[in-house]
């Protein structure tokens, strides 16, 4: 990679792209900053990104409950319009994000909303796991960061695989959406109930039984 943090921070302040995606094009770029650019507007991502700073305060509460009532989801999206809200497209997208919470069951919306302490006690938990398994402790570090990593997908709504289509993320999902339609397009929180929770029960596992349905319904 032929290039330094601060062509990264360059070129997040020229596109207001994200800084994960600023220095993904770089690397696709072989660090060429014009190139870079033009990596970011074809794939949509410099668009994207300037429809940030806009103001989404309307769209939709939409639900989904699973067959027999067992999982049930209601998640609001913001758009900037009530006409998109009102678009197939738009409640389309709400659909795949209820159904998207009802079978990966996130904990969170977003990395920032996990509490410190939670994320301290995994790693601390991630760490112990590597020095028993006799990891030698120069590596440790960085193997508990790719557990983190996977701990975060885990949990968090916008950095989980979409389960229709896993090569993207849900984040990846949203800027995608919000090319397509035009508008800044957001989730902004969420409730997920199954049947039970919390009481002594068999162990059915629900949320495989709605991957496999939506799988089943592509």
């Amino acid at each position: 990679m032929n290039f330094t943090a601060k062509d990264v921070a360059e070129l997040r302040a020229k596109t207001n792209a994200g800084m994960m995606d600023c220095k993904k094009a770089l690397t696709e770029s072989d660090g060429d900053f014009d190139k870079a650019i033009t990596w970011l507007r074809e794939k949509g991502i410099a668009a994207v990104a300037k429809k940030q700073s806009r103001i989404a305060s309307e769209g939709i509460v939409t639900s989904y409950i699973h067959m027999g009532g067992k999982i049930g989801v209601l998640v609001e999206i913001n758009c900037e319009t009530d006409f998109v809200a009102k678009t197939d497209d738009f409640q389309q997208f709400g659909h795949d994000i209820a159904l998207q919470i009802a079978a990966a069951a996130p904990k969170y919306l977003k990395i920032e909303d996990v509490p410190a302490e939670e994320v301290e006690k995994e790693k601390e938990i991630f760490r112990n796991q590597s020095l028993n398994e006799g990891k030698p402790a120069q590596i440790i570090e960085k193997m508990v960061e790719g557990r983190i990593k996977k701990f975060y997908q885990d949990v968090c709504l916008m950095e989980q695989p979409f389960v229709k289509d896993p090569s993207k993320t849900i984040a990846e999902y949203v800027n995608e959406k919000t090319y397509q339609i035009g508008e800044k397009i957001s989730v902004r929180r969420f409730v997920r109930y199954e049947m039970g929770e919390g009481l002594e029960k068999r162990n059915d596992n629900l949320a495989e039984e709605v991957e496999k349905q939506m799988k089943g319904n592509k």
